[in-house]
Parts: structure tokens; C-alpha cells; sequence
């Protein structure tokens, strides 16, 4: 037997393998790698496949490889690259089918004795074609001394073989058989819409060496501050900055956008991007697994390990039926001495319709999420985000584009427009604020000369602080000058030049006002859209945070139709509202995308960053990860939601319902083993192919 090992990536102490096949015991898996040396943990994932390993700094990749061959010392390990497929058991299928076909010919046309003694030879067949359930069945019992699903499954096949009914354990095992397989199936496909969404399948880079010349390299050669080119209908596989030509770029992988756009000199690319017009040279910036696709592909992955409640409600409920399978038929042998009543309890159980289809409902839908852009850190942020009422949006960069433009510089007497911008620029020049890159994008187009700055403290949520040329610069709010005892009275005189509504950025010099710089950023387009289908969708309540002035920030609320707004927050009191404001609802959901919300984000039931211009620590504090500037798709992953959750309770009264009514007619035998496996199993079919076609159907993650 081949294990096709892939390696996904590696760090020192840290990998992660794809195991090439399915393990139905990940527990057993799990201890079998930590008995490698310098192994410390190991964490398999049933529905990507994959094996994280924590271990010694000491191990490589390589090393990991050879222990694996001491693992598996009669099989061959490989290493491969691509996740093996969900197959067919094609084999045990027509084995047991062909016995099957061959009982019913023997049973009804061919009466020798001769032949009827070949009853043996389909019992041998059933026996081997469902190896593996007996052996997890019986390994169950032995290693955790509790029954499962397999248990019963086993009991029944060996009480219908010892029964001389080889009829009954063909069609338990082919229906369990080809229930198992839909549900390997669904965890193919959801695995396949991940990489194929993540995937940089390129073996190849031209990267320009010292004497800028264009050579064709490995991947794994490229690192941070290289310079790479891109070319037409080539797939980019680092991010960085454009630093020469223009292309039209397909990011619908990192974005779920399916319209190509043009990319320009200084504009952002993305691994996992393709050129489908032009060529680009790239400064790379991360490579590897560095990369935000990369580090997308490990936030899925660790996504399908993170139950929702309700799974481990489901998982629980059908762990404690089973054992009551048994008591129940031991209690009906003793009372009828009816084998056929005993074998139906035995062929009926809750296990796998309660947890197949809850598993499969939420690794179905992180799958089409992720299909369409969004990513979803676990099953539990699944189950809240169906509960949401209340949602807080951050202003900049999240109810606003994030790219505001300077439209007006105010000036005290005796200072210039120029001026005022240029020590403005000097001070910002090293913030990724929106507002920081709009005055320095403003000195720049004006074709100012930028002084050079001594020191910089960037006080977050209030401004910076800056000396030039021996004098102290402050850039920031009216409130943080005069937290540095500015005084404020000239502005007095500039009230008539000033609209209230307005963003405005203070600037001082020496302990003086010198001017007001005024600023304009955009609603993004479709957040008023968003926002009346998530009213549609249970949210009762819209409140906005921001850090800018009353005014300003009114203006934005009355035109989305908001319900309130906190102007002039810092982070803390944005973290601190969210902490108080959860005391009243379980279901609050924070909307932003930078440092400043970070803390809130963590605070919310479900944080989301929105935007392709999310900081790294709104990623990491984040539930779910936006990656497009669409603001519909928050209304999409909520009605997703909804939709999923809706789906497994309706999947839960199934199963509940048809199983209970099938131990019923059997248990007054009003239903023979065979019929009775029969229903159990295509209710199971039933209930895992409704939660499948969230994925088996495609489309965008809002359900259409």
C-alpha cells in the first residue's frame, strides 16, 4: 500500500503533511505519529486530510519522511503533491453484489444441496469486503471500551452471517458502504474548492538577477526583496508591489471577485493571482508560505478541526445511543428470543445520519466560503453567525473605502498650504493609516520636497508626534493638541472656511496651530444594500465606531440609516463598548479591518475583517476573513449561515424521526433486518446528500 504524503509546508518545529487517504480514527492516527521521536503533538483533520506535526527544531521535512518508512515499515511512502481522491470501493462493492446476486439465484432457481453449501463462500465475502469495520468496531471496544457506529454495524454483519443469512450483512455493508462514500465524497470536494481556490500551482518563477536579467527559477528560491516578472496568463506566486508595467490581474481566487481588474505601478498583487492581460515586474515582499494565500490555506485547514457547538451536541447524543442499541437488544432477545427484532436494533442506529450530516452541512460550507473569498475559521463561527442581531461597524476602511483624498488645506496666517502639508507628510511618511497616506499622496502630487524627520511616536487612535528640525510636529485630532497644551484659539478664526461634517486632521508646529488639512472618503459602494439585507436576515441593531468628530460621523449614520454611533473612540474605548455591549446580546458581530480594531474584533461573539487591506493582527484576531471590498458579503456568509444551520436541524428531526420509526416497526416485527438496514442507511444517504449539496450545487456562498 502507497501513502501518498505531500508536504504542505514547513517551518523549524512546525509541519504540516497531507496524508494522501482518510483516517475514520483520528484519534489513532494522532498517537501513532506522536510515538515518533522528537514528535511532540500531532493533529489530524478528517476533512482536508492533513497531519499537523509540532516537533524539535532538530527535524526537517526530510527527516519526517524517514521516520514515516520506520512508521509504516511494510508500506511505501511517497511524497506527493496532490490529495488523493474519494474513491469508489468499486472492488468490495461488486464482490458483495455478485454474492448477493448469487444468494438470490441459488435461493430460488438452484435447489441442489451442493450449490447451498457455497452459503459459506458469501460469508467469507461479506467477512473480507468489510474488514475494516469489523477491525475499528472491535479496536473501539478493546482500546476506549466504548462501543461506536462500527461496533454495531460489525454486530449486526456477524449476527446475520452466524444466523446463515448472508442476504442481510450484503445490504447492511453495501448501503453503510456507499453512505461512507457519499460522505468521503462531499470532505473530496470540499478540500478540492479549497486548493483549487489556494492552490499556486507553479513549479516556476522568472526572477531578475544582479544583472537584471530575467532567469527561470524554482519557488522555493525566491524571497523577500527579489524582483520577479509575471507574465501574461502566468499565475503570480509571491505578493508584493507592481514596480514596473500594467496587467489585468484575475484575483477571483484571493478575492472571490470573478471580474478581472487593471493593476498599475505601486498598486498590491497577490499570490494565487493570474495575469490574463500584460506583464508585471513584482517586488516581492512574501514568499511561501509567508504569503496571504498560504496563510489562508493553514486558517481552512485548522477551520475543519474547530467544532460547532452543535457537532459536539450531535457527536455526544450519538455516542451515548449506541451502547443504549445494545442494552435494547439484549432486552428484546431475552423477551422474544427473536433474532430478526434483535438484528434491527442492531442495524439501526442515530450515529452516523446525526453526525455525517452535521459534519458535512459545516465542512461544506467552509468550503463554498472559502469558493467565494470568505473564510471561516470553524464550525462554531458557523453556528453564531446564524445568531447575529446586533452588528458594530468600524468607519474607516470598512463602512468607507479607506482611501480618503485631501480636498482642502486650511492655513493659520503666515503659513502656506505647502508648508502645512510637507511637515504633515514628514511626520506620516512611515504610518499605513488611510488618512497618513492621503496627505503624503497629496504632497507628492503637489511635487513637495519632504523634510526629514528626527523622531516619530505614533500615539494610536489620537495622532503622531514627530520632531523636525528640532521642533516638535503634531498631526492628529483637536483633542490630542490640546492633550499637549496647544492652544487652540486660532482655530476660532478658521470656523467660517470649515464644514462640520467634514474629516479634519490638525496640525501644529512649536506649540502653534499652523492648519487644518480637510478630507473626503467614500461609502463603499453596496454597504446601505448590505445592511437592509442583514435587517432581512435578524439584525436588529447597527452601531458605528469611529474615531472622527460627531458631525462627520452623523452624516455617514443618517445616510446608511444606522441606529447609533460613538465618535472620537480610541481602541480601547471601541474594545471596551463591544465588552459591555456583549452583556446584552450573544449575538453581536464586529465589523473592521485594522490595528485600532483588533481589540474589539477578539471581544465580539464573531469578529470579520473586511477588505484586501486588513492589517495581520485583524487577520489573526478575526472569526472570518472577508478578502474581497464587497460589503454584500457579509450579508452572504449571515444568510450562508442561517441557511446551514436551518439545514442541520431539519437533517436532525430526520434522522431522529425515521430511525425511531424504523426501531419501532422492527422491534414489533413489522419489518425484517434487510428493510430495516435499508431505511436506516438511505436516511443516512438522505440526510448527507442535504447537507452535501451546499457544495454539490456550487454558487456564491449567500445560497443562490
Amino acid at each position: 500500500m502507497r501513502h501518498n504524503v505531500a508536504l504542505i509546508h514547513s517551518i523549524p518545529g512546525r509541519t504540516r503533511l497531507s496524508l494522501g487517504v482518510t483516517y475514520a480514527n483520528g484519534k489513532e492516527i494522532e498517537a501513532l505519529f506522536r510515538s515518533l521521536p522528537y514528535v511532540y503533538s500531532a493533529s489530524y483533520t478528517n476533512e482536508t486530510g492533513s497531519l499537523l506535526l509540532y516537533h524539535d527544531d532538530c527535524l526537517t521535512w526530510k527527516d519526517l519522511f524517514l521516520l514515516l518508512g520506520h512508521l509504516f515499515p511494510r508500506q511505501e511512502v511517497v511524497e506527493k503533491r496532490e490529495p488523493a481522491k474519494a474513491s469508489i470501493p468499486l472492488i468490495e462493492i461488486l464482490v458483495c453484489f455478485s454474492a448477493f446476486m448469487f444468494e438470490t439465484f441459488k435461493a430460488t432457481s438452484v435447489p441442489s444441496q451442493g450449490i447451498r453449501n457455497l452459503t459459506k463462500a458469501s460469508s467469507i465475502a461479506v467477512l473480507i469486503a468489510s474488514y475494516s469495520i469489523l477491525k475499528n468496531g472491535i479496536l473501539s471496544v478493546m482500546t476506549t471500551g466504548r462501543p461506536n457506529a462500527d461496533t454495531l454495524t460489525a454486530a449486526a454483519l456477524l449476527a446475520s452471517i452466524l444466523k446463515g443469512n448472508p442476504n442481510s450483512a450484503l445490504i447492511i455493508y453495501l448501503m453503510s458502504t456507499i453512505s461512507e462514500w457519499l460522505t468521503d465524497f462531499t470532505a473530496y470536494k470540499t478540500r478540492n474548492y479549497v486548493r483549487d481556490m489556494l492552490s499556486v500551482k507553479a513549479d516556476y518563477v522568472w526572477k531578475i538577477d544582479q544583472e537584471g536579467k530575467e532567469v527561470k527559477v524554482s519557488i522555493e528560491e525566491v524571497k523577500a526583496g527579489d524582483q520577479v516578472v509575471v507574465f501574461q496568463g502566468e499565475k503570480v506566486v509571491v505578493d508584493g508591489t507592481i514596480i514596473e508595467g500594467t496587467a489585468i490581474v484575475d484575483e477571483s481566487s484571493i478575492t472571490g471577485e470573478y471580474i478581472p481588474r487593471e493593476l498599475i505601478k505601486g498598486e498590491k498583487v497577490f499570490a494565487g493571482s493570474i495575469t490574463v492581460e500584460g506583464s508585471i515586474k513584482i517586488s516581492v515582499e512574501k514568499a511561501g508560505d509567508d504569503t496571504a494565500i498560504s496563510r489562508m490555506i493553514h486558517l481552512i485547514e485548522e477551520a475543519q478541526t474547530k467544532q460547532a457547538p452543535i457537532q459536539s451536541v450531535a457527536n455526544r447524543l450519538s455516542e451515548k445511543l449506541v451502547p443504549v442499541s445494545f442494552v435494547l437488544a439484549g432486552l428484546i432477545f431475552v423477551v422474544t428470543k427473536d433474532w430478526n427484532k434483535v438484528l434491527n436494533m442492531l442495524v439501526i442506529d442515530y450515529v452516523c445520519g446525526l453526525k455525517l450530516s452535521t459534519a458535512t452541512a459545516i465542512s461544506s460550507s467552509i468550503g463554498l466560503a472559502a469558493k467565494n473569498g470568505i473564510l471561516i475559521k470553524g464550525g462554531q463561527t458557523i453556528e453564531k453567525l446564524a445568531q447575529i442581531d446586533t452588528v458594530i461597524l468600524d468607519k474607516t476602511g470598512t463602512i468607507t473605502e479607506g482611501r480618503p483624498i485631501v480636498t482642502k488645506v486650511i492655513t493659520v496666517e503666515n503659513m502656506t498650504e505647502n508648508q502645512v502639508l510637507c511637515l504633515a507628510a514628514s511626520a506620516e511618511e512611515h504610518s499605513s493609516h488611510p488618512i497618513a497616506e492621503a496627505i503624503c499622496n497629496k504632497a507628492k502630487e503637489c511635487g513637495l520636497s519632504i523634510p526629514e524627520h528626527q523622531e516619530i511616536d505614533m500615539i494610536v487612535g489620537k495622532g503622531i508626534k514627530a520632531i523636525i528640525d528640532e521642533k516638535l510636529v503634531l498631526v492628529g485630532s483637536k483633542l490630542f493638541l490640546s492633550d499637549w497644551n496647544v492652544p487652540l484659539e486660532p482655530i476660532k478664526k478658521l470656523n467660517s472656511q470649515i464644514n462640520q461634517e467634514e474629516n479634519m486632521v490638525y496640525v501644529s508646529y512649536d506649540q502653534q496651530v499652523i492648519g487644518i488639512i480637510i478630507l473626503q472618503d467614500k461609502i463603499r459602494d453596496g454597504m446601505k444594500r448590505s445592511i437592509n439585507q442583514m435587517r432581512r436576515h435578524g439584525v436588529d441593531e447597527f452601531i458605528m465606531l469611529t474615531g472622527d468628530r460627531y458631525y462627520p460621523a452623523k452624516k455617514i449614520v443618517d445616510e446608511l440609516g444606522m441606529d447609533a454611533f460613538i465618535a472620537e473612540a480610541l481602541p480601547e474605548d471601541k474594545a471596551n463598548f463591544v465588552m459591555n455591549y456583549k452583556q446584552k446580546t450573544d449575538g453581536l458581530m464586529m465589523v473592521g479591518d485594522g490595528v485600532n480594531d483588533a481589540p474589539a474584533l477578539a471581544y465580539a461573539n464573531v469578529g470579520i475583517t473586511l477588505g484586501t487591506k486588513r492589517t495581520d493582527i485583524a487577520v489573526e484576531t478575526a472569526d472570518v476573513i472577508v478578502t474581497s471590498d464587497d460589503p454584500l458579503a457579509l450579508a452572504e456568509v449571515m444568510k450562508m449561515a442561517q441557511k446551514t444551520m436551518k439545514l442541520i436541524y431539519q437533517n436532525i428531526v430526520v434522522t431522529i424521526l425515521v430511525n425511531s420509526g424504523a426501531i419501532l416497526l422492527g422491534t414489533l416485527g413489522y419489518i425484517s433486518p434487510v428493510l430495516g438496514a435499508a431505511i436506516h442507511n438511505a436516511a443516512t444517504i438522505a440526510v448527507v446528500l442535504n447537507s452535501g449539496k451546499i457544495i454539490f450545487l456550487g454558487g456564491k456562498a449567500s445560497g443562490n
